[in-house]
């Protein structure tokens, strides 16, 4: 089963496939995240052309583990996701993804111009691969 996660932004959504072993993800686009209903056309355009089973959001927490306003954001678009996909939807944590990315594109010397165009679908890949690692423990 394929496994597409979402980093979610105000302006950009990274998304991230896995593989279809559920073992490695890998950074797919990004989309932007208004008007919403194109962002969502295109999450259903891409659940049924990769054959997505589960749908995986980034909820994000401040570093004491609680939840803030972005995190209510998130849990309004996990609701309207809900609405409109006909497969399961999972949050995981996604404490300083989007640093770890910026700080993984620096490193392979990414201009900044294309460190903005690629930091989203890489924090996503990074919430993924943490996902898939954790899930295969069990």
């Amino acid at each position: 089963m394929r496994v597409l996660a979402i980093d979610h932004g105000t302006k950009r959504m990274g998304l991230a496939l896995s593989d279809e072993l559920g073992m490695i993800a890998q950074p797919l686009e990004f989309v932007l995240a208004e008007p919403f209903d194109g962002f969502l056309s295109r999450i259903k355009a891409v659940i049924l052309e990769k054959q997505v089973g589960l749908l995986l959001i980034g909820m994000p927490r401040n570093m004491d583990g609680s939840y803030g306003p972005a995190a209510a954001k998130v849990q309004e678009c996990v609701a309207r996701l809900k609405e409109a996909v006909g497969i399961p939807i999972k949050t995981w944590d996604e404490r300083l993804t989007s640093a770890q990315a910026n700080r993984m594109l620096i490193q392979a010397n990414m201009r900044r111009d294309k460190r903005k165009e690629r930091v989203d679908q890489a924090a996503a890949a990074i919430l993924l691969q943490s996902y898939l690692d954790n899930s295969n423990l069990e």
